[in-house]
C-alpha cells in the first residue's frame, strides 16, 4: 500500500546519557497508540505510524515528525495522540501547542 501520511514516532534509546531521549520517555507507547487510534477511525486514512530512530531534537522530546508536510510535534504524551490524529489527521487543523517551535 503506498501512504499519504506518515508518522514518525522516535523510539531512540541512548544508555548512559545525561541528553534526553524520547524513546525513554515512551516512544513505544505512542507509536502503539497512534497505530490504535488510525485503526479505530471510522474512515480509514492512508497513513502509516511507523517508529524511528532519533529525529534530532532530543531536548523536545518525545517527538513525532509528520510527513509529507514535515510537522514536528514535541513533548507528546500518549493523551496527546488522540488530539493529533483526530485535528490535524483528519481535520487538517495542526495542534500548535504541540508544534516544534522554530
Amino acid at each position: 500500500m503506498v501512504y499519504d501520511i506518515h508518522i514518525f514516532v522516535c523510539t531512540n534509546q541512548r544508555s548512559g546519557s545525561e541528553r534526553l531521549s524520547c524513546g525513554e520517555e515512551h516512544g513505544l507507547a505512542l507509536t502503539a497508540e497512534f497505530k490504535k487510534q488510525l485503526n479505530d477511525l471510522p474512515v480509514k486514512l492512508k497513513a502509516r505510524a511507523n517508529k524511528s530512530g532519533c529525529l534530532g531534537i532530543c531536548d523536545f522530546g518525545p517527538t513525532v515528525a509528520i510527513y509529507p508536510e514535515g510537522t514536528f510535534y514535541v513533548g507528546v504524551k500518549v493523551e496527546d495522540v488522540k488530539e493529533i490524529v483526530q485535528s490535524h489527521l483528519v481535520n487538517g487543523q495542526k495542534v500548535d501547542r504541540l508544534i516544534l517551535k522554530k
